[in-house]
């Protein structure tokens, strides 16, 4: 990400992201919070499964920040992930997230970081023909394919949890 980018407002940051990887999104803010999946939906007019969770992680590995998409429906199963996949994961610092991808918890989007980081996507939200993201703020949020989306950031399909 250049320079020019990472002086940007968060938000817009997600719109210029959004331009660059030719993703066609529309940022809806709304009156009341998106911060949480059930806020998100309920806002969205959508079902919980619709809502992309973008969950930052640290990976235990590489000590580097990784990005899991996860449906509004589900919570990472992060031991589930290490059996499955072998990626180690443990919760990011509040203050590392902020400081590394710009967002602040209930504001990360799927696109728009600071930094790259390696993305996952939750194989359920393929399912659905259109996904509601956090935009960059805990009141903002935007549409788009989850396919479409997925194939922009180079994102892997994986399952989040047993079942």
């Amino acid at each position: 990400m250049s320079e020019d980018i990472k002086k940007l407002s968060s938000l817009e940051r997600v719109e210029q992201a959004a331009r660059d990887l030719g993703l066609d999104i529309s940022v809806k803010r709304m009156e009341q919070s998106t911060r949480t999946a059930e806020e998100a939906a309920n806002a969205a007019g959508c079902d919980v499964g619709q809502i992309v969770k973008s969950l930052v992680f640290v990976n235990a590995d590489s000590n580097g920040l990784t990005l899991l998409l996860v449906s509004g429906a589900h919570n990472a199963d992060t031991a589930y992930i290490t059996a499955t996949y072998g990626l180690r994961l443990k919760r990011a610092d509040i203050d590392r997230v902020r400081d590394e991808t710009g967002f602040a918890i209930g504001g990360v989007g799927p696109i728009g970081h600071r930094v790259n980081l390696p993305v996952f996507i939750d194989e359920s939200l393929l399912a659905y023909d259109q996904v509601w993201c956090a935009a960059g703020r805990p009141d903002s949020i935007f549409s788009c394919n989850p396919k479409v989306l997925a194939e922009k950031i180079g994102a892997r399909t994986i399952k989040v949890k047993v079942g």
